[in-house]
């Protein structure tokens, strides 16, 4: 189906955000998820390929003249759609799991375009028949088990290392799953010749949304210090994702990126190119690439007013529990699809399942808003189909946009 009412430029169907806000792309996803409902119906995922050009187009323009190599994180977007439009453009991807690994070799990339990572893959990659895929070693337990399935595969292998920083979100002072410790660096260098394998990466992710660039430059600092210590000849520093993306917000309201620009990563990254004679640098931004790359659309189904409070509650056909798992720690933008007038109150929108905790958070919403209106939240591009529920419904619908034509991909229940 082919959408109209959207701002023309350039000949492409598409208005770029406007100071960070979502002003400047309303009309495009009014009409995108106007095209998605009438087809898919409510609730309804609706990603676009646009937004992820201009994405894109960023990352190419914040690094243009050094080699950054930017591979596609499968498991932040993991909708075939748009993992073949990122194919198309000859682009990698990484994945990991074995449902991930499964799906792009079907989806038909080339293994040298594939990047494994992620934790104990000895429990299953053994058994991939692949020549020529990339694949980060997380322990040395995957070293004594997949070393001899590396080197006959002709794997480009690499090491995945634990930085000091690396906390558990949950129980700080303990240290996050992944990666090689300092003290392992050593035995993981003795077990991979004994294969006859050299990492020809090292690689870390600190964590989902870096706050400053300085910590990806100390990190750097550390990482390559562990793999000269242990005569690695790296010529490709990984250093995995992070950039937090606009617009968002903590749940009290602090914008993720506060400290965080482009144009002081390209600092970062070309220094550590020159000083430890890299011959690429790679990088697996999934948040900060897909989130700007898609709307939810929800239904107000019920509302009750609190007049004593001076506060609303919404009850839509989806909701946290549901589809936007991720509303637990963030605060994203909310719309109405029509316009609505009236003086704004404070609203607390609520998905459909009989829970407490199914909230998309509070947020100041005209009073106009009735039965029957459709809700856009915003940048649902990242993660939200991966932790989607059946928790007493079925899934959502899901709609792809490109070229300005909407296709429903996934329908209702599915």
């Amino acid at each position: 189906m082919k959408i109209t009412g959207m701002k023309e430029r350039g000949g492409k169907v598409w208005a770029p955000r406007r100071g960070g806000s979502p002003v400047g792309e309303l009309g495009f996803w009014r009409a995108a998820a106007r095209g998605a409902i009438e087809v898919g119906g409510t609730p309804c995922f609706v990603f676009a390929a646009d937004p992820l050009v201009e994405q894109v187009g960023r990352l190419e323009e914040a690094f243009a003249g050094l080699p950054v190599r930017h591979w596609w994180s499968f498991k932040t977007l993991p909708l075939r759609a748009v993992v073949e439009w990122w194919k198309r453009q000859g682009r990698p991807v990484e994945v990991v799991s074995e449902a991930e690994l499964k799906a792009v070799l079907e989806l038909g990339f080339e293994p040298g375009s594939i990047l494994v990572n992620g934790p104990a893959k000895h429990a299953w990659l053994g058994g991939y028949a692949v020549e020529g895929l990339r694949v980060n070693f997380d322990s040395v337990a995957e070293i004594r088990v997949l070393g001899r399935v590396a080197k006959k595969r002709r794997w480009r292998v690499g090491a995945r290392l634990s930085m000091a920083t690396e906390e558990n979100f949950e129980f700080p002072g303990v240290r996050a799953q992944f990666g090689l410790l300092a003290g392992e660096v050593s035995e993981a260098a003795v077990q991979m010749r004994k294969f006859g394998l050299e990492a020809e990466v090292v690689h870390f992710h600190l964590r989902t949304n870096v706050g400053e660039a300085r910590y990806y430059r100390d990190a750097m600092a550390c990482a390559m210090a562990l793999a000269e210590g242990v005569g690695w000849s790296v010529s490709i520093l990984d250093i995995g994702g992070g950039f937090p993306p606009g617009r968002i917000c903590t749940r009290g309201g602090l914008p993720l990126d506060a400290g965080f620009s482009l144009a002081s990563m390209r600092g970062v990254v070309a220094e550590a190119l020159a000083r430890y004679g890299l011959r690429e640098l790679w990088m697996e931004n999934g948040r900060w690439l897909t989130a700007p790359g898609a709307v939810l659309a929800i239904k107000v189904l019920d509302i009750k007013d609190d007049p004593a409070r001076g506060a609303r509650t919404l009850i839509c056909d989806g909701g946290r529990t549901l589809q936007a798992m991720v509303a637990t720690w963030e605060k994203h933008a909310i719309t109405p699809l029509v316009d609505r007038r009236g003086r704004r109150v404070a609203t607390l929108v609520h998905g459909p399942t009989c829970m407490a905790f199914d909230n998309l958070g509070l947020h100041d919403l005209p009073v106009g808003v009735k039965e029957g209106d459709v809700l856009l939240w915003w940048d649902a591009g990242a993660y939200q189909l991966s932790w989607e529920t059946r928790f007493s419904h079925g899934l959502a619908a899901v709609a792809w946009v490109e070229g300005g034509r909407v296709t429903v991909v996934r329908h209702p229940g599915a």
